[in-house]
């Protein structure tokens, strides 16, 4: 059911939050001239997602308890990051005393793109952003909550991002060689596994430099750090942004 004037906690991943604040605040701004309640609960902390990842699952309860507690109360959680979301709604350990506020937010989280266009019902952005870009599906996104069609499925194509920006005046979407092959980032996987993970971002990097990209575009910072620092070492000038941000400008 679709919630007229929704109040939306606005949870922003760790490395958003340290690192990439404007697409924090372009997020925000998006969703408020979409005509969303925005509020931003200044408690909140990491939702657990690396110490999960790394084996530790028992020990994000305590940051499970907490994120029930700062995002219960609101209509829909909605995150500028595939996989942190996936990991609130699928991953992360049940806690009994608060089961019934953990269900409502795990059935009411959302990755920004997949809010604006399966809640709100925004078919497409008007707007103008004249670049040559490249898309970056993040695997999280892509095959955990099924944000675009992946190669490994006979289906028909789709991509939730990519149809929010299909109306933007200048934009030319590149046709990439490999077009949801992941970055190498992995979370924990970019420290215990250094030189493969590096190379596979040389790989996603060379397949859009290949093909006269200005700017890889995604949906999960993360990703986008992990291809960035690359291309700093690699001294490429290909700029990284994550789509809030075009969004946001585009119709600003």
């Amino acid at each position: 059911m679709k919630i007229e004037s929704p109040h939306i906690g606005l949870f922003i991943p760790c490395y958003i939050d340290q690192f990439y604040p404007n697409v924090a605040i372009a997020t925000l701004e998006l969703l408020e001239k979409l005509g969303c309640k925005v509020t931003y609960p200044l408690g909140q902390t990491c939702c657990g997602q690396p110490m999960s990842n790394a084996g530790f699952e028992a020990d994000t309860e305590g940051t499970t308890s907490k994120f029930i507690r700062d995002f219960a109360r609101f209509d829909y959680i909605v995150a500028p990051s595939g996989s942190c979301v996936l990991h609130v709604k699928d991953h992360s350990p049940k806690i009994k005393n608060l089961k019934k506020n953990q269900e409502h937010i795990q059935s009411n989280i959302h990755e920004l793109s997949e809010f604006i266009t399966d809640i709100l019902k925004v078919d497409s952005i008007q707007g103008s952003f004249p670049h040559k870009i490249g898309f970056h599906a993040s695997c999280h996104g892509l095959r955990g909550l099924r944000l675009a069609s992946d190669s490994e499925r006979n289906e028909s194509a789709f991509n939730k991002t990519l149809q929010l920006m299909r109306d933007l005046k200048g934009m030319e979407v590149v046709e990439l060689t490999r077009k949801d092959e992941c970055c190498g980032f992995g979370g924990t996987f970019a420290v215990s596994e250094e030189a493969i993970s590096v190379q596979m971002g040389k790989d996603r990097l060379a397949d859009h430099i290949d093909k006269g990209v200005e700017i890889i575009v995604g949906g999960d910072m993360s990703c986008i750090m992990h291809m960035q620092g690359i291309a700093a070492r690699e001294n490429e000038s290909i700029q990284l942004m994550h789509f809030a941000e075009i969004l946001n400008q585009a119709i600003s």
